[in-house]
């Protein structure tokens, strides 16, 4: 009789478990703010997807793997823009089907989710301005001194322990508040995946990164699929879909997210805070605001000092800058 309940609870919870992909859906959380991996814009294209509330259109390497993936399943893939913080937790409600986010399968998230194989492996380096010392750096002693952060709860934050003689600086939300904080000299450099760095520094003519030679097992530098535990037969699914994407082929999806991720942040039209931006400043006219006042405070609020904002580096705050004349 124990075996029966216990067979029976299996079940029942293999059921719910898979309840969301029974429904004809695949719903995949990211940040849709971690480019390559993941990124929002306003208009639609051929390599985009719609995210879920209509907060614009989601592209880069991870929409590209849930895309393939979810056409294995026969799923709609449905994106879910989800802070960083929450991914986990949205994963566990039920929220979302799977985490496809740029997200290493660290021992300590393995305690509370299952993941697969990797979908994609990199390596460490630092974010620094171009101008700085710590552009030529070539070890971590290099780094002694210097003002170094990581995303908040990421193992990037754990490894600036390996510099001796660091200031580590309190872990940041976004990598575009990193990006801002290195960009004013609040900060020396931050930790980031490569491809996340060779985006940063596409869009960034004032940054690069360098190499030091972290050390990091496997785990922590290859990127796989969270899932909901319990579910080994999707896992096995999965795993069997992403062995159908050979080294060259997840080359070319990630040299290719690199180039869009690029392209896009080259137009004024193309980027989702920016369209805000323009929109704000018009609410901001229509109150009475000079021209000048309300683009520079829809600046300051895309560059997300103030609360509601849109948040998102920069980039935004050079956009509404420049439209009055000003430095960012």
């Amino acid at each position: 009789m124990k075996r029966i309940i216990v067979t029976l609870l299996a079940v029942a919870m293999l059921l719910s478990a898979c309840a969301a992909l029974a429904e004809g859906t695949f719903r995949v959380g990211m940040e849709c703010d971690y480019p390559p991996f993941n990124w929002t814009q306003v208009d639609a294209d051929e390599n985009t997807v719609p995210i879920d509330g209509g907060m614009g259109y989601a592209g880069g390497y991870d929409v590209e793997i849930a895309k393939r993936i979810a056409e294995a399943l026969d799923k709609e893939l449905v994106v879910v823009k989800i802070e960083w913080d929450g991914l986990i937790p949205a994963l566990n409600s039920d929220m979302i089907d799977a985490v496809i986010a740029g997200m290493s399968p660290t021992a300590e998230r393995k305690i509370t989710v299952d993941f697969t194989d990797a979908y994609y492996n990199s390596d460490l380096v630092v974010v620094v301005r171009k101008d700085s010392p710590y552009a030529e750096a070539k070890t971590l002693s290099d780094f002694a001194g210097a003002k170094i952060t990581a995303q908040l709860n990421t193992f990037h934050y754990t490894v600036i322990d390996q510099i001796p003689g660091v200031q580590k600086m309190p872990a940041m939300e976004t990598f575009p508040a990193m990006i801002t904080a290195l960009t004013s000299g609040a900060i020396d450099g931050y930790i980031s995946e490569r491809p996340g760095a060779v985006s940063a520094c596409a869009a960034n003519a004032n940054l690069a990164f360098v190499t030091p030679g972290f050390e990091a097992s496997e785990e922590d530098t290859s990127i796989a699929v969270a899932l909901k535990q319990g579910q080994p037969e999707l896992i096995e699914q999965i795993n069997g879909i992403l062995a159908g994407i050979d080294t060259d082929a997840r080359n070319a999806l990630m040299d290719n997210a690199v180039l869009m991720a690029a392209k896009l942040d080259e137009s004024d039209d193309d980027n989702f805070v920016r369209k805000h931006i323009r929109e704000d400043s018009e609410t901001l006219k229509a109150t009475g605001a000079s021209a000048d006042d309300a683009w520079r405070n829809a600046a300051f609020r895309g560059f997300g000092d103030a609360p509601g904002t849109y948040g998102s580096g920069i980039k935004s705050l050079s956009f509404g800058c420049k439209k009055v004349g000003i430095s960012s």
